[in-house]
């Protein structure tokens, strides 16, 4: 994520999705009736979303696993449901966070930008200013000391491409224009790089647990200006044909 409150697009979001391949999914949509103003990937099984954009605000909201103790089985709430919160109603305020798995969630406003995380003991809020700012499991800038698996992982990620996002010139995602254009030095990032997923830096990922296949499903990218959202999307990471504008202002 960059912030920039001098730019016309003062929120950039980049977000990866990692997940089992056979967790069944569909693509942005208007996918929640009660919610007919966000915009979204759904998840099928739980029905929420990792990453979710109403652009009348505009707002956005993403989710990533956290580390540490899980919720009891017996009243869990779906972490699918905090983006549609946040995205919705511009707050997150009185979560029973006990009910949640561990979190890290990314809550976007032109105003305002704050990670808010839960560890599954505590929780706390952090606003993120002017700058580039990676969250990964392992928290902002893997600073979580929460002890989880894929530690080494994600830091040689964080190594790797934080300082090529910083070195590449930050995009002015102009609305409609193609997505390599709006996007321009961004976009190889996003795509990996070149590293192979099996890589311990690589972003986008793959790995076989028996006849099971986890790994990166979807990548977005999204930006935020005074009136309007630039919102790019691929279901099949890495190949450089298949992004799709969701929105484009």
């Amino acid at each position: 994520m960059s912030v920039d409150p001098a730019s016309e697009y003062p929120v950039l979001l980049a977000g990866v999705r990692d997940e089992f391949h056979d967790r069944p999914w569909i693509p942005p949509g208007r996918h929640w009736p009660e919610r007919p103003d966000l915009i979204g990937g759904q998840d099928l099984l739980a029905s929420g979303t990792w990453l979710a954009v109403d652009p009348t605000v505009p707002r956005a909201a993403c989710v990533l696993n956290g580390r540490g103790p899980l919720a009891p089985e017996s009243g869990r709430l779906s972490r699918g449901e905090l983006p549609l919160l946040f995205a919705g109603t511009g707050a997150v305020d009185g979560l029973d966070f006990a009910r949640y798995d561990p979190f890290h969630l990314i809550c976007a406003t032109l105003e305002a930008v704050f990670l808010l995380s839960w560890n599954g003991e505590r929780h706390e809020r952090r606003e993120l200013g002017a700058g580039l700012h990676v969250v990964v499991n392992s928290g902002l800038e893997g600073s979580d000391p929460t002890d989880g698996p894929g530690t080494e992982e994600m830091q040689a990620r964080l190594d790797f491409f934080r300082p090529r996002l910083l070195a590449a010139p930050r995009p002015e995602p102009a609305p409609k224009v193609p997505t390599e254009q709006a996007w321009g030095p961004w976009l190889p990032l996003v795509e990996g790089d070149g590293l192979d997923p099996a890589d311990d830096r690589a972003l986008l990922v793959r790995r076989e647990f028996g006849e099971r296949t986890w790994g990166t499903t979807s990548v977005t990218l999204v930006g935020l200006r005074a009136g309007g959202v630039r919102y790019d999307f691929s279901g099949q990471p890495g190949d450089a044909g298949a992004w799709v504008g969701v929105v484009e202002d």
